[in-house]
């Protein structure tokens, strides 16, 4: 994704847009809506990847129900009818020429106090060519699409074209959408009357099927691609003195990891590589950090479903300590294990979603977190990273100024979460290629009131 845009939806009322890069950092006070960001970037996700109903309820966010989600106003206007969102991106596989990019649209309304999406809008990349469809009650939908030349709508309700229009599922993908409906008007002479002039003075002619059916396809192309969403708790799970072998089920907090771990370790002569290669990833990260300087898996038996422990070794000045089992360290090790060895998995999701990353870490952990999220962003995955440390941010800087990655600072954005009446505005916080930063009034206030105190004035 490179933006999304946001209305009526929690805090965020007033329709506004926010620029995702590479590496993208959510700062700001608490309760700003820096979770709700997270959260409406997965269900939008979800929507392009063929579940067109998304769940706001699951894991690691729950907001509840539309009550819950839906902006209210104040007043008179209480809670809005509908909320909206939508986002940027270029199609799987292509360039970020314009040709490639298109945006996507989702209302949500309530039904059975849920928010359910009544409406999804694609659109090329300047908006001049688009298609819409709208669901309405008992199975019936209504389709727009217009082009330059104009705008039509279909409302499928016709007799002779109902039952072929009902075997059209709300998954299915709108290009294919598009393409019944291009079929029923060329070979059913009674479907004109169902395609109704917006705009314009004509029935549309195949030049307008063919561009609203290129832009259809790049919606398709980057549902169908190999993006795979991690999304991670703000509190990841408590370190155990000794693990049981489970099944590899993934969940935000992290119990997986452990399991996950185990089997790389005592995997077979042949896949001892992954082993070596994770081991050396986490090391190197450990190093870098302070938090520890080995890491291995204590096996109590030869067999595969024996109890394991995770341990870790710090070394001192002279010679190496001891291995310490995981639960015997400081809380932070634990708490960065699921989500750095996420990051360094052979294949990690494409598009991370953190939140709060930096619990329990000192300071010098948290800017070795930092640089290596410029590390991996430059690699070509996407982290949106919610951050309360300075530490994170003034590392990110640096990195970029010092050209440690690959990362240039164009290919980072910093959003400024403010509190307004009532609601939320998102700043854009500039860093330039010399690491300076630049942001609205209100940010970093605080820390120039705390200064102003420490020097009396």
């Amino acid at each position: 994704m490179d933006s999304i845009t946001l209305e009526n939806y929690r805090c965020f009322r007033e329709r506004q847009s926010a620029r995702l890069a590479p590496l993208t950092l959510l700062v700001g006070e608490n309760s700003t809506g820096k979770t709700s960001f997270l959260a409406m970037i997965r269900a939008l996700q979800d929507v392009t990847q063929r579940k067109r109903v998304p769940d706001f309820k699951k894991a690691p966010y729950d907001l509840g129900s539309y009550d819950e989600i839906a902006n209210f106003r104040g007043g008179r206007a209480g809670r809005a009818q509908e909320f909206e969102a939508g986002f940027k991106a270029c199609r799987s596989g292509k360039g970020r020429s314009d040709s490639a990019k298109f945006s996507v649209y989702v209302t949500f309304a309530k039904r059975k106090n849920a928010p359910v999406p009544v409406k999804i809008r694609v659109c090329n990349a300047n908006e001049t060519i688009w298609m819409e469809v709208e669901y309405l009650p008992r199975e019936k939908r209504c389709v727009r699409f217009g082009t330059p030349r104009g705008s039509w709508e279909w409302d499928g309700k016709e007799d002779d074209m109902s039952d072929p229009w009902r075997r059209l599922d709300p998954v299915t993908p709108l290009y294919m959408v598009l393409g019944h409906m291009k079929f029923l008007v060329d070979e059913r002479s009674k479907a004109h009357k169902n395609l109704r002039v917006l705009s314009g003075s004509s029935q549309p002619r195949p030049q307008d099927w063919d561009s609203v059916h290129k832009v259809m396809q790049s919606e398709y192309s980057y549902s169908r691609g190999e993006t795979h969403l991690y999304a991670s708790a703000p509190v990841r799970s408590k370190p155990l003195r000794t693990y049981d072998p489970s099944a590899l089920i993934w969940d935000s907090e992290g119990n997986y990891i452990p399991t996950y771990l185990a089997d790389l370790a005592n995997a077979h002569v042949t896949d001892k590589k992954r082993w070596e290669k994770m081991k050396d990833s986490l090391e190197n990260f450990g190093k870098k950090s302070g938090l520890f300087d080995e890491i291995s898996v204590r096996s109590y038996g030869k067999k595969d479903n024996e109890p394991f422990q995770l341990q870790i070794r710090k070394w001192g000045r002279k010679s190496k300590g001891p291995m310490r089992n995981l639960v015997d360290v400081g809380y932070g090790v634990s708490q960065i294990l699921p989500i750095i060895t996420e990051l360094m998995q052979s294949s990690a999701p494409t598009v991370f979603l953190l939140q709060q990353p930096e619990v329990h870490l000192h300071p010098s952990a948290q800017a070795a977190l930092g640089s290596l999220f410029c590390d991996v962003a430059s690699s070509g995955r996407q982290l949106i990273v919610e951050t309360h440390s300075d530490y994170i941010l003034d590392r990110v800087r640096l990195d970029v100024r010092d050209r440690e990655t690959k990362l240039k600072a164009e290919d980072v954005s910093v959003l400024f979460f403010e509190h307004g009446n009532l609601d939320v505005k998102i700043h854009p916080v500039k860093i330039d290629e010399m690491g300076n930063v630049y942001g609205p009034p209100g940010y970093r206030q605080f820390f120039v009131d705390e200064t102003n105190r420490d020097l009396r004035l």
